[in-house]
């Protein structure tokens, strides 16, 4: 999306670049239909960590608190990717799996709607 700039010649500095994140590339996650979490989380990851670390340690660590979260059928996950569907494969990498920087990777759980299925 272009900006204007409301000062004639300004020009900012793009802070969240992918060199600005020395080994690592921008990725955001986000578990719909859970607005208990209201936006995707963003984290600096290695484009070599394998796509099981991630559905392993990084998402409990950081959806774990939610109660529906110990109910999660992982064989039915429903993965979105940059606004595709895919199935990620599990030991490969995030850029094996096509994850580049500031990828957006939205996941569904079917029968976990939320909150008393309130999709929150």
């Amino acid at each position: 999306m272009p900006v204007t700039a409301l000062q004639p010649g300004y020009t900012g500095e793009n802070l969240d670049a992918r060199e600005n994140f020395g080994p690592n590339q921008l990725v955001y996650i986000h578990w719909e239909q859970h607005l208990m979490f209201c936006a995707a989380l963003a984290f600096p990851l290695p484009p070599e960590m394998p796509f099981a670390a991630l559905v392993g340690e990084l998402i409990p660590q950081f959806y774990g608190p939610h109660p529906d979260f110990e109910r999660i059928d992982w064989s039915t996950v429903r993965w979105n990717l940059d606004g595709e569907d895919f199935v990620p494969d599990l030991d490969a990498s995030l850029a094996d799996n096509g994850v580049g920087h500031k990828s957006l990777i939205r996941f569904w759980t079917p029968g976990l709607e939320g909150l008393g299925e309130s999709g929150a």
